[in-house]
C-alpha cells in the first residue's frame, strides 16, 4: 500500500517546481478530510493525493500518459494507479471514477485551487476561513478563472454531495497545514 513517504519519494523523481508541491500538499491535505468523511484509511489518500501529478511537470501536455508504467513498476497497486489516472477523466481520458477515492481525488484536484487562492486573500489565510466565503470565490467564475468549476460540480454529484459541503471538509482538514501550505496568517 502507498505511503505518504514512498508518494513523496516518487514525486521527487520526476517534479521540481515548487508550485506543483504546493498544489500535491493542499491535495493530500483535502483527501485527508474526504478519507475522513467517508471512514477510509486516511493516510493511504493523503498519499495517493499527494501523488496525483507524478507526470504533470514533466509531460503536461499528456499528463497521466507516463504515469501507468512506472508507478507499477515502483510498485503501486492498480487500484492505486487506477484512482490517480481517473482524476483525468472526461480531460485526457476515459478512466471513469468509480470509487469514493477516485471521486474524491476528480473533485479536490480543480476544487483545492479555488480554495488556496481564495485563503491567500484573506490576512489570516485558511485559518479563520468559513465555506461562506469560499461558495463566495467559487460563484465569481473571474475568480481562479482557471479551475473548472463545472467539473468540480460533476465531481461532488459523483460523490452525492454539495459543493459547499464537499468544500467545508476540504477548507477544515487545510487548516492544520496552513503553514506548510503557505496560508498561514500573513505576517
Amino acid at each position: 500500500m502507498l505511503t505518504i513517504e514512498k508518494a513523496k519519494e516518487l514525486l521527487n523523481t520526476t517534479t521540481t517546481e515548487e508550485h506543483l508541491f504546493l498544489h500535491a500538499k493542499n491535495v493530500m491535505a483535502a483527501m485527508e478530510g474526504l478519507a475522513k468523511h467517508f471512514g477510509e484509511d486516511s493516510e493511504h489518500w493523503k498519499a495517493i493525493g499527494y501523488l496525483h501529478d507524478y507526470d504533470y511537470e514533466q509531460h503536461p501536455e499528456e499528463h497521466l500518459q507516463y504515469t501507468e508504467e512506472p508507478l507499477k513498476e515502483a510498485g503501486l497497486e492498480d487500484s492505486e494507479v487506477r484512482a490517480i489516472l481517473a482524476h483525468g477523466y472526461g480531460i485526457i481520458n476515459d478512466v471513469e471514477p468509480i470509487t469514493n477515492l477516485e471521486k474524491s481525488l476528480f473533485t479536490v484536484d480543480e476544487l483545492t485551487g479555488i480554495i488556496q487562492a481564495a485563503a491567500r486573500m484573506r490576512p489570516a489565510g485558511i485559518t479563520d476561513m468559513e465555506v461562506s466565503s469560499f461558495m463566495k470565490k467559487f460563484k465569481d467564475k473571474k475568480f481562479a478563472a482557471k479551475c473548472d468549476r463545472e467539473l468540480i460540480k460533476k465531481g461532488c454529484e459523483m460523490l452525492g454531495m454539495e459543493v459547499k459541503e464537499v468544500a467545508s471538509i476540504c477548507i477544515e482538514a487545510m487548516k492544520p497545514y496552513a503553514d506548510e501550505l503557505q496560508l498561514g496568517v500573513k505576517e
